[in-house]
């Protein structure tokens, strides 16, 4: 195994998730230096098969999400698949899931359980659902957590003719990241202390953060003085301004900016005349009129000259960008944020990288391709303590196979 580099670097996670939140979660931890075994069924992660791909198996979700990772297939089903977790887990740092408590419970992997092994497990749930509430045993998934923290209804008040979700897997995401500092801080605490702990990180309530920081408004009074939504963010106004020949993102947002911008166009003294745009406080209060404004102005020009107006007054803009423009982005390929990497079975590959810098704990910025199905499954059980004897009878029992027996079986 390569030695790992960064702030992570010998951390030892085992990744019992699958699909998006928790793979993404352990993605950025691997990235950060720990070593992440990834703990998969003979069928393996979902998102092996979702397309495109090169070959089955190796699905662009799932190149993404679980670079820098090691695999193995263990079938938990079998009680020498549990007790392989449990040798595995004796070693380990974290130990993360993303299905709900009860099947982890049922499978003898529960936090109660799995300490008995290594009292200063990490034992992280990422779930659908806070598991003190009546929905405890719910199954969530990023529409539906979406769809009951108010996405699709803050988009029919912006304007969408009818509800509809993000279309990124907004609810996986946040709730990704939340584990990713609950386990690192769980980590610092155990190097204070010395304990282990159980960790709960649930999607609903990680999503209804995210939205009520926004959206509280008048209800965070009690009586309430106003109803729910920030009207700035609900503006319909509020998107890329279409101007003569192309779309521009501009924000012009304090008084600096709106002085500039007036002053640019030649009518210095609107800043002042105009009430509505001469406070912040103003300017929020007739938040409709006031984008409605910048937008009637940004039909006169390109998109070409707005840019250099804008940038010449210090005003913030953005291009419209693409997906396929992000990864020709002067300043991603330049940072070596959007990479081109190699792939031993993939082939050349466009990645993105860990956004963060270091001065010191610099990560290793050659991380691991995303790995075959139990690419690593003998290896790994080697490390746990088990004979090559031992390892060939589990093969033979089916709880666990290695990279070439998983290919032969799918061919």
């Amino acid at each position: 195994m390569k030695k790992q580099s960064g702030p992570l670097a010998g951390v030892t996670i085992l990744d019992m998730t699958s699909v998006i939140m928790g793979p993404y979660a352990t993605q950025i931890l691997a990235s950060l230096g720990a070593d992440v075994i990834k703990i998969e069924s003979p069928e393996g992660d979902n998102m092996r098969h979702v397309g495109p791909m090169r070959h089955a198996g190796m699905g662009h979700i799932f190149l993404h999400a679980n670079q820098g990772k090691r695999s193995i297939v263990l079938d938990l089903k079998q009680p020498q698949g549990r007790e392989a977790v449990l040798r595995l887990a004796e070693k380990a740092d974290v130990l993360i899931t993303n299905v709900r408590p009860q099947a982890v419970a049922r499978l003898g992997l529960d936090y109660e359980s799995v300490k008995q092994r290594n009292a200063g497990i990490i034992h992280v749930s990422c779930c659908g659902f806070g598991q003190e509430g009546p929905y405890a045993e719910k199954a969530a998934y990023d529409d539906l957590i979406q769809g009951a923290t108010g996405i699709p209804w803050l988009m029919q008040q912006y304007g969408s003719e009818t509800p509809c979700y993000a279309p990124v897997t907004m609810g996986d995401r946040v709730t990704g990241l939340h584990a990713v500092y609950a386990i690192t801080t769980a980590l610092y605490a155990r190097e204070r202390t010395g304990a282990g702990q159980a960790v709960v990180v649930p999607m609903f309530e990680a999503m209804a953060q995210l939205v009520l920081g926004d959206h509280f408004a008048g209800l965070s009074f009690e009586p309430a003085r106003g109803e729910a939504g920030y009207a700035r963010l609900l503006t319909s106004h509020r998107r890329p301004y279409r101007t003569r020949d192309g779309y521009l993102c501009v924000l012009i947002y304090n008084d600096k900016h709106w002085r500039n911008f007036f002053a640019a166009l030649g009518t210095p003294e609107r800043f002042t005349q105009d009430q509505r745009f001469a406070t912040h406080g103003m300017r929020a209060a007739h938040i409709d009129a006031v984008y409605a404004e910048v937008a009637a102005l940004m039909l006169e020009k390109t998109t070409a000259e707005w840019r250099s107006l804008l940038d010449g007054a210090d005003i913030p803009n953005m291009p419209m960008n693409s997906p396929a423009d992000l990864l020709e982005d002067v300043h991603l390929r330049q940072t070596g944020f959007i990479r081109s990497v190699e792939h031993p079975t993939e082939g050349k590959l466009n990645t993105a990288g860990n956004p963060v810098a270091w001065s010191h704990t610099v990560p290793d910025s050659d991380v691991a391709p995303a790995p075959q199905l139990g690419q690593h499954s003998a290896d790994i059980l080697a490390e746990a303590g088990y004979t090559a004897q031992e390892i060939e009878h589990l093969m033979h029992a089916g709880v666990t196979a290695c990279g070439s027996t998983v290919k032969e079986r799918s061919e």
